[in-house]
């Protein structure tokens, strides 16, 4: 079969385990994001991932090392403010944002970082993931899987309503900054396999597809997941036949899930007004 005929090559082994955890993991943590309305955190912290992926090539360590380092950090600062001063939540993101770009320009000015490995970062390289990176991305998806299947009433409550969960003696300081520092880890993961540009693409679009289903919050989570796991396939797939980029193809497949479940949704919608436009006459 000519679907199984990428199955042949080790990279394209590699990038679908690396693919799949990651489907799995960055919607799960978008439901949360989504919820309390924080859908471009994604692209905060992935900017402050960028600024460790140069420091740590400037500290000679592992890029992705540097990455979560610094973007766990980011993290756990920007959720410090917004707890002390919530009015200024946007704005601290934005310095965090900010700060992490001016970072990472002059840590690769100063290290000569290769251009290649900029892009790779920036777009994403899941095709070029070695077993070592594949290794990293399941430990971080079983850390976030962990996370939130042992949490998940707890985060819901926070998410929706932190008044309630305080005053049923949950300690929303604690499950808020553990829920910003599982999310720069599936920052960081993400960035591995779609890129740091497009990361927060894979947290919210499969989140916002899934919410026009009109299911529950579990029902939604389930479909979110499901959407960005056929979009790794679906976009992986034509990655390989059509020789374009990977990242690029798998957040166009889940963008063209979401047109096409909002024009679905739409004619349901059209459809039902006329039907009963229809019965009144």
């Amino acid at each position: 079969m000519p679907f199984l005929e990428m199955f042949q090559y080790d990279f394209m082994q590699r990038a679908f385990l690396a693919g799949m955890i990651t489907a799995i993991i960055c919607p799960l943590l978008g439901m949360f994001v989504v919820v309390r309305r924080q859908a471009m955190i994604g692209d905060g912290l992935g900017h402050i991932a960028f600024a460790g992926v140069t420091g740590g090539y400037l500290a000679g360590i592992y890029p992705a090392a540097g990455a979560f380092v610094l973007t766990i950090a980011g993290a756990a600062g920007i959720e410090l403010v917004r707890r002390r001063r919530a009015q200024m939540a946007d704005t601290a993101l934005a310095v965090f944002f900010y700060a992490g770009i001016a970072l990472a320009i002059i840590f690769s000015t100063i290290t000569r970082m290769p251009s290649a490995g900029l892009l790779g970062f920036l777009f994403g390289s899941i095709l070029t993931v070695s077993w070592q990176d594949v290794m990293v991305i399941a430990g971080c998806g079983l850390v976030v899987l962990a996370f939130v299947f042992t949490n998940v009433t707890r985060l819901m409550l926070v998410a929706f309503d932190e008044e309630v969960a305080r005053v049923a003696g949950i300690r929303t300081d604690a499950v808020n900054m553990a829920l910003s520092i599982v999310t720069a880890i599936t920052v960081v993961t993400g960035m591995m396999v779609v890129g740091i540009l497009m990361v927060s693409a894979l947290m919210i679009v499969p989140v916002a597809a899934a919410e026009q289903l009109g299911k529950g919050f579990k029902a939604t989570m389930t479909w979110a997941v499901g959407l960005a796991v056929l979009a790794v396939v679906g976009g992986l797939t034509a990655a390989f036949y059509l020789d374009i980029a990977p990242g690029g193809s798998i957040i166009m497949t889940v963008i063209i899930f979401y047109i096409l479940i909002a024009a679905a949704r739409r004619l349901r919608y059209t459809w039902r007004s006329v039907r009963r436009t229809q019965s009144y006459t």
